[in-house]
């Protein structure tokens, strides 16, 4: 099997299915959500059957390096818009959640999806366990990001008194608020044991792994970020709208660390 082709394919479905999403937005149309769903459905299983094939050609977990690893984050973030996209009126969320997959998975293409041959010091089970931990962290992040913009995009056209398409398309407000803390409270939680697990495991094996270790920082920034966007909901005034701006912009402040911190490592690295 050609994992690079199918990788390719993975990506021209996701590009597909968002498109499809936002005609659907454009025109009106209510046929359309669910083919884009049905195309995300397939793409989701390409993706799936891509990262099988380079474990069974590399014989190596897609957790390591660059490329793999954004390409199973990519995975992750699709494969929670398809979730969305069967809970009721939820799947139009998959109109900023499959253009952010397929962003991730653009990226990880053009850096390439190929094997990185570390040997990690951190590895086995617990490794595998940590990883997956972090990325579900990160994915809820993404999920609280997707359902803030289009909570302060709504608010803004109920504010204005514009019922248009976005209006008629987008989720309730009180549904978008009930996503993006959901998708908070779950993704603290995953970070917080990806960040227990790592903790015992170092202090386990005797390994102590620095303060100003980027993966440690980048770990530390996103739980920070979960930490101010909850805490946005506390106090009177208008805590949903507060939450969806500590989202939107706590994700934007991740990215920025995460590149910052990427392009500041002196070597190549897992993503994590």
């Amino acid at each position: 099997m050609n994992t690079a082709a199918v990788h390719v394919l993975t990506l021209a479905l996701y590009a597909l299915s968002a498109a499809l999403l936002g005609v659907s937005m454009a025109r009106s149309d209510r046929r359309l959500p669910g083919i884009a769903t049905a195309v995300l459905g397939a793409a989701i299983v390409a993706h799936a059957v891509q990262l099988t094939g380079f474990v069974r050609e590399f014989h190596e977990l897609p957790l390591v390096g660059l490329g793999p690893s954004l390409s199973v984050f990519a995975l992750l973030i699709a494969a929670g818009s398809l979730g969305l996209a069967t809970l009721g009126r939820t799947g139009p969320v998959g109109l900023v959640l499959v253009p952010v997959a397929a962003a991730v998975a653009a990226v990880a293409e053009v850096v390439g999806v190929e094997p990185s041959r570390q040997v990690m010091a951190f590895q086995g089970p617990w490794f595998v366990f940590h990883v997956v931990l972090a990325f579900l962290g990160y994915a809820g992040l993404t999920v609280a990001f997707a359902a803030g913009l289009m909570y302060l995009i709504q608010f803004r056209e109920l504010k204005s008194k514009r019922f248009g398409a976005i209006f008629r398309f987008f989720p309730p407000l009180d549904t978008l608020d009930r996503i993006g803390r959901g998708a908070l409270i779950a993704g603290m939680a995953f970070l917080t044991l990806a960040l227990l697990v790592g903790w015992a495991w170092t202090e386990r094996f005797q390994r102590p792994m620095s303060p100003g270790n980027p993966k440690v920082v980048w770990g530390i920034l996103t739980w920070l970020v979960f930490a101010a966007a909850l805490a946005a909901r506390l106090g009177g005034g208008r805590p949903a709208r507060r939450a969806a701006l500590a989202s939107v912009v706590g994700f934007a402040v991740v990215l920025m660390g995460y590149l910052v911190l990427r392009l500041g490592e002196a070597a190549g690295g897992a993503f994590l």
